[in-house]
């Protein structure tokens, strides 16, 4: 009798002392980005804003302690989708984050959303396919949908007069939504629209001589991380920066200027999020960014800080308990943090709704290339696929 009474003790004692332990199991995130190869430094400037997210957040969730597991997608979608497959699987991850590309985005997808039931928050990639009739309730994105930028662009390039333009972008998801995005809302001609091989080419001289022939009144490229330097130092190159304009989208930013230096000076950009956009979270960690590392973030970071304040909020909401699941995603459409980019809500498939403005290539007054807000495109922009998403 004696030791079946020390039996129940010891237990009692287990379950006094451990439930306090279990109840601060981390949260666990999983970030898949490009962390090898020639677009790593996009990887890297994610990673940096989630870790500056991290210790804004002072490590903790609702409470709970938080670990991120980084995944490297090697830039190949079934890469990718191995990784975040495992993120599910095996590591068993509360949400995964991050995805810089349409397609590994794409072919990770439904195996993490549907097959996996776990959030997703793009931190980067939107494609159309998603935005619309594969909108699901347990993605969000806390970037744009991939045509909303290049249409904040011709929005902009109809006020200035700009007649025609040569469309030059790479042949996957991404480049023919940005194409598509600038013809929704440009009203000049089109003189010619070229796609190049993805992710391949990076010499651009048959396009150089196609545009000189063609004498257009503007360039409208699309050209994220490596592809981007090649093409302004080749545009340079050419001499056609004398003469054609370039106007661009995700090609010209804090990881590719430090290559393309003067040669992208005055060039015009449309972005969501400009590094100095005036409210106090976007001052923050714009300051403590440069703190850390010596340079700008890119809006590649600035979605991926925004990412984790996303998911903090829910967590937060909710005390640490994620274990409601339709409890978390209600929490987390309210969207209720402070984000980088001031005010932020979400449409019915779960993309943002938000100011889309143009950048300025310019020098800080440091001498540091950056670039700075010159105008509001679009204010609340909606992206055009939501009214084909179910979700209401």
């Amino acid at each position: 009798m004696k030791n079946k009474l020390l039996g129940s003790a010891a237990l009692a004692a287990v379950m006094a002392f451990g439930l306090p332990a279990m109840a601060q199991s981390p949260i666990k995130v999983g970030f898949v980005s490009t962390f090898s190869g020639p677009q790593a430094a996009i990887g890297e400037d994610m990673r940096r804003s989630v870790e500056l997210a991290k210790e804004h957040l002072g490590g903790k969730m609702g409470g709970k302690p938080f670990e991120i597991i980084y995944e490297d997608d090697q830039f190949k979608p079934d890469v990718g989708k191995a990784r975040s497959e495992k993120l599910v699987q095996q590591d068993k991850v509360n949400f995964i984050a991050g995805y810089i590309w349409s397609n590994v985005l794409l072919a990770s997808y439904k195996p993490v959303v549907d097959e996996g039931d776990t959030i997703l928050i793009s931190a980067n990639a939107g494609p159309s396919q998603i935005a619309g009739e594969l909108c699901n309730k347990n993605f969000f994105s806390t970037s744009w949908q991939n045509d909303q930028t290049p249409m904040a662009m011709g929005e902009y390039l109809n006020t200035k007069g700009v007649k025609s333009l040569y469309l030059v972008g790479p042949n996957y998801a991404a480049g023919k939504d940005m194409l598509a995005g600038v013809k929704r809302t440009y009203k000049g001609k089109i003189v010619s629209e070229d796609f190049t091989k993805w992710p391949d080419q990076l010499d651009f001289s048959a396009e150089m001589t196609k545009i000189a022939a063609a004498k257009p009144d503007g360039i409208f490229i699309f050209y994220p991380g490596a592809h981007g330097v090649q093409f302004v130092k080749q545009w340079a190159q050419s001499g056609l920066n004398k003469t054609v304009p370039l106007y661009q989208v995700f090609s010209i930013d804090a990881i590719t200027l430090p290559q393309q230096g003067d040669l992208a000076l005055g060039t015009l950009g449309a972005q969501e999020w400009v590094n100095d956009l005036p409210n106090e979270a976007n001052k923050k960690y714009v300051e403590d960014f440069k703190k850390k590392h010596g340079t700008y973030p890119s809006y590649y970071g600035a979605q991926s800080y925004d990412a984790i304040m996303l998911m903090a909020s829910a967590a937060e909401a909710l005390k640490g308990d994620l274990s409601n699941k339709d409890k978390v995603r209600a929490e987390m459409k309210k969207a209720n943090f402070k984000s980088v980019r001031g005010d932020f809500k979400f449409g019915n498939n779960n993309f943002p709704i938000e100011n889309f403005y143009i950048q300025e290539t310019v020098k800080d007054p440091q001498g540091m290339m950056t670039v700075k807000t010159i105008a509001t495109a679009v204010k609340d922009a909606v992206d055009p696929f939501a009214a084909k998403c179910p979700m209401k």
